[in-house]
């Protein structure tokens, strides 16, 4: 049977019921924190907690009205909280903390990837919301202090009415092979030797996604690319994104480093790739995230059944 690295992409399948219908109903939070089938996550400086391979999920209690509160939908018959206690910091809730794997999103990114499809999208929801909250307490047209609305989906400005939504960052992100087949790998400026990733970017103002492809590329490692295919899409938010996966065919295959971001990149054919893994001198991506499964879609297979001998 054909592998098909998409068929089960973490937080994109259906998850808890959002009810979004429900979320200005005058009372909507009073009356989830007073239901004993309310259950509760905490978010504590942008982390959440699990344990043996579920999340933390408490019911809710009186106190818990004193703090953000976002209603993230219901599930198993009664609704599910987040409750935001220490806020992130600022570099948490833009997600450019310097060391990225210490960092609150590859915290909750390694979190996620033992959760089930509905707690998954639970911990993600509840981070992001979090975060933006975090990152927009005042009104962007008046400056005033901005309140959480619409059980924590609205930021309402007191002083003019406006009402602000939690944004979402489209981004591309694209495996890019050469005549011969090859996977185009690289590695960011200010990444540890040997994380290796494909290519991606954000989606700027009035640019098809096509373009952002190809303007990424030729900005990255100075590649002209055609042939751009769209593969599947993945809610990233990590802080705030939508990733939106592609391949596309190089029409050469000299690497010229343009922009700064880049530190180094190469051609890979398969065997070479998976050598470089078993040795160690690149570090494969893990399986949560839309660019292993890219890569696992040029490979032909999964990466979590690389080892010494396949």
């Amino acid at each position: 049977m054909p592998l098909d690295p998409f068929a089960d992409l973490p937080l994109t399948l259906p998850g808890a019921d959002r009810e979004g219908h429900r979320r200005t109903d005058p009372g909507r939070l009073d009356e989830a924190l007073t239901d004993l089938a309310t259950r509760v996550l905490d978010v504590t400086a942008g982390r959440v907690q699990t344990r043996d391979g579920e999340l933390r999920l408490r019911p809710a209690t009186a106190s818990d009205a004193d703090r953000l509160v976002l209603h993230l939908g219901r599930l198993d018959g009664g609704a599910v909280l987040a409750v935001v206690h220490d806020p992130p910091s600022p570099e948490q809730a833009t997600g450019e903390e310097d060391d990225l794997d210490a960092a609150a999103s590859a915290y909750l990114r390694r979190a996620a990837d033992e959760l089930s499809v509905a707690q998954a999208s639970l911990a993600a929801t509840a981070v992001a919301l979090a975060n933006w909250h975090a990152a927009h307490p005042r009104c962007p047209r008046c400056g005033e202090p901005a309140e959480p609305a619409a059980a924590g989906w609205v930021r309402r400005c007191p002083a003019d009415g406006s009402e602000h939504h939690p944004r979402t960052d489209p981004a591309v992100i694209v495996a890019v092979t050469d005549p011969d087949d090859r996977l185009l790998l690289a590695r960011n400026q200010g990444w540890p030797e040997g994380r290796f990733a494909i290519i991606a970017g954000f989606v700027e103002p009035g640019e098809t996604l096509a373009a952002a492809v190809a303007r990424e590329v030729g900005e990255e490692v100075g590649l002209q690319v055609e042939d751009v295919r769209y593969a599947a899409d993945q809610p990233w938010p990590f802080p705030a994104s939508l990733m939106i996966g592609f391949s596309a065919r190089a029409t050469g295959t000299e690497i010229t480093l343009l922009d700064g971001e880049i530190a180094e990149a190469g051609w890979y054919t398969r065997q070479e790739y998976l050598e470089a893994v078993r040795s160690g001198r690149v570090r494969r991506a893990g399986r949560l995230s839309i660019s292993a499964r890219l890569v696992e879609q040029w490979l032909g297979r999964r990466l979590d059944d690389l080892d010494d001998r396949g």
